[in-house]
Parts: structure tokens; sequence; C-alpha cells
């Protein structure tokens, strides 16, 4: 039986493999809203994941985010985001990895229910042969405090485009915090992340920044 120690190692390789778009890189920081044709909307962000298993809990890397979203239409966004990711320790954020993914983003529900399905892979001289990933995501916007207080439910299956690779599934709870979340907000979140069938998990927990853009039409 694997030890903790190899085990959590195992899975911060594997989380540095694996870290396109959102664990891998599994934060959303976002809600089902979309930003409007022709708005723009930016934000940056700070993330911090450990490795729990058998009731331990280390941390494993952090992340340094922006993401960029640009309104299609009134129901569709194109986003990009970039992620330079490094592992936690002294003098390793020089030794990051630096992560791409864009996708569409989809209104199914009027601000409260959206789809979004970004593509992506790390780059950087450790991960040349990383695979591709694809993170469908399901995002759920209830209005707490209309226009000033939002929590978003975020759920994703995180597909590996290589054979023999288990897909994971990730949970993601964040809230939009403003006094008018079109226009603004601070978004921290919590998230898990799994491996159906094996033990242990990723945790996250993120903290970002939204700002809107444009002169575009209105949701």
């Amino acid at each position: 039986m694997k030890t903790y120690t190899s085990y959590f190692l195992s899975l911060a390789f594997l989380l540095i493999l694996f870290a396109p778009s959102c664990a891998p890189v599994f934060s959303d920081l976002q809600s089902a809203r979309t930003v409007g044709q022709g708005n723009h909307e930016l934000t940056p962000s700070y993330s911090s994941v450990s490795a729990s298993n058998d009731g331990e809990t280390q941390g494993v890397q952090n992340h340094l985010g922006l993401q960029y979203a640009l309104g299609l239409s009134d129901k569709v966004d194109l986003r990009l985001r970039y992620e330079y990711i490094w592992a936690k320790g002294d003098d390793s954020f020089e030794n990051g990895v630096h992560v791409l993914a864009a996708g569409p983003k989809f209104s199914l529900v009027k601000d409260r229910v959206a789809f979004f399905l970004p593509v992506g892979k790390p780059f950087g001289e450790d991960v040349e042969d990383a695979p591709w990933q694809i993170h469908p995501t399901v995002l759920l916007t209830a209005p707490l405090v209309p226009q000033k207080f939002d929590l978003t439910l975020g759920t994703k299956y995180i597909i590996v485009l290589e054979e023999g690779v288990d897909g994971l599934l990730a949970f993601n709870l964040g809230a939009a915090i403003s006094s008018d979340v079109t226009k603004w907000a601070i978004r921290p979140e919590y998230g898990r992340l799994y491996n159906p069938g094996e033990m242990g998990s990723f945790g996250q927990f993120s903290i970002g920044f939204t700002k809107a853009f444009g002169q575009g039409s209105k949701k």
C-alpha cells in the first residue's frame, strides 16, 4: 500500500501535469452571467491548492491567474484564461508552469444557468508532452442579494485527452460581493477535486477581482 507521502507526491505531479483551465486548474471564479454583446471582463486571481488523504492535508501549489471574457452576443461569451503555477516551497516560483485555455460560455437561463467548455494545456520545459484537456462546466448562480451578493455552484468533469487517464470531477462554491455585480465583484471561492474510485482529493481556495468594461448591449 502506498504511504501518504508517496501518494501525495504522485498527486502533486499529476496536478502540475494536468494543469489546464480550471487543476489541474479547477477553480471557476465566475458566475452564470454573460458579459453582454461587445463588452469585456477581466478577472485577476490568486489560488492556493492542497492535497488531502487519510485525514492529512498538505499544501501543493499556488496559482496566479488572469481571465478575459468577450461578449460575442448577450448569450455567448468567449473566455480566455492564463495561469502561472508554482509548487509550494522555497525558491520555487521561477520553476513554474504556464497554462493557457479558451472556450465558449453559453447562457442557458439568463444570469442563473450557464454552460462553459474550455480547452487547454500546460506549457513549459517539464510539461512539453502534457496532454490537452476539456473541462465541460455547469454554473448555477443564486442572487441572494440582487446585484450585490451572489453564490455560484460550479460542477465540471475534466477530460484528459490521453489514453488510459481517468477523468476528474470538481465542485466549486464561489461568491460575488459588490455594490453592482454587473460592473465589478470580489470573488472568494472554495472547491474540491476528486478522481472517482480513488482515495484522496485536492482542495483549492481562490480570491479574484472582476471588472467589466465596454458600452455594448446590456443583459
